[in-house]
């Protein structure tokens, strides 16, 4: 699901979502803001936010599904060039450059509401396993089989969001000489 402002067809759900994109670019509302004031920043009304998302974590959900839809679009690209190495690398690239902390504290804020109310955030749920599937398919490519390559993948994508989480918390930990254990351990050393 890419979602524009040059989309200016679709539902008004779709036209509200991309309003919000437009309004906060690559960031995410922080949690500690009102519908009405993410309404005020994106020229719409909260009732609309509310209509259409419910809350101000359906407003978080959607923005972040669609973020990080657009994400895993320009990864895709790298998968098709490259290795899993160069993807787990671009992975952890793509969400620690600069200007990407509201967006990592943001998914941490919309998986632990998700953890108490699955059922509300199905479709954020649904995109979890996107950057699994990705890696998976390049280790099958590398010769393991689908159940290895599943285990490789899963394992990365797990350790590459508890390094996040790290970074969230404890800013400058060690996370780059993690990464290079993600990829030492793909090799099985």
């Amino acid at each position: 699901m890419i979602v524009s402002s040059a989309e200016r067809g679709g539902d008004a759900r779709e036209r509200l979502l991309a309003r919000l994109l437009d309004a906060f670019e690559e960031s995410l509302p922080s949690p500690d803001m009102s519908l009405r004031e993410i309404a005020a920043r994106a020229e719409t009304s909260h009732a609309l936010l509310r209509y259409h998302f419910g809350s101000l974590p359906g407003v978080l959900a959607a923005m972040l599904t669609v973020q990080r839809s657009r994400d895993n679009e320009a990864l895709l690209e790298t998968a098709r060039r490259g290795s899993f190495d160069d993807l787990v690398v671009a992975i952890w690239r793509a969400y620690t450059r600069p200007g990407q902390l509201s967006r990592v504290r943001g998914f941490f804020h919309v998986v632990g509401l998700a953890a108490y109310t699955p059922e509300d955030f199905r479709e954020f749920i649904d995109s979890l396993d996107d950057l699994t599937t990705m890696l998976a398919s390049l280790a099958e490519g590398k010769g393991h089989d689908a159940k290895q390559a599943r285990s490789m993948a899963t394992v990365a994508i797990a350790a590459i969001r508890g390094l996040l989480l790290q970074e969230v918390l404890t800013p400058k930990g060690h996370s780059g000489d993690a990464v290079a254990l993600i990829l030492r351990m793909s090799k099985g050393n």
